[in-house]
């Protein structure tokens, strides 16, 4: 790879993550952080979810997940249900306190990214779109 192409993209992903980061963790926002909501997208688009499950898709340890999914718990974002396959392991759920939240954070996020890209053609933001999924996708290999 040309030296120039990886310094411009490492240096645009740092400042990419950063700037994401501060978007997203205005208080004022809403209840969630980063990590809830992702955990909440997850659980929304696959249904009930055990702990193992969403530190494999996040990767992250357990006990990262375990805290992060007592916290939702704790909000009553989530329901814990026992395995019936695993009678020592529980499956978690999104409530409808949490659906609602995730859907309110969701359209703020949205609004934001909405507002950032005014400027931007509808085929920008397609392939802009685009590249970051392929992207995303490559980083989980």
């Amino acid at each position: 790879m040309d030296p120039r192409v990886l310094d411009l993209i490492d240096t645009e992903l740092a400042l990419l993550v950063r700037r994401a980061t501060s978007l997203s963790n205005d208080k004022s926002f809403a209840n969630l952080d980063r990590s809830a909501y992702l955990l909440l997208n997850h659980m929304i688009a696959s249904g009930p979810t055990g702990v193992r499950a969403l530190a494999d898709e996040f990767r992250l340890d357990i006990s990262t997940v375990s805290r992060q999914i007592a916290a939702l718990e704790q909000k009553g974002y989530v329901l814990r249900s026992p395995n019936p396959d695993d009678g020592r392991a529980y499956f978690f759920e999104v409530t409808e306190s949490g659906r609602a939240e995730h859907a309110e954070y969701k359209k703020m996020r949205q609004a934001r990214i909405t507002e950032k890209m005014q400027g931007w053609s509808d085929e920008e933001r397609r392939t802009f779109g685009d590249l970051l999924r392929k992207f995303n996708r490559t980083l989980n290999q």
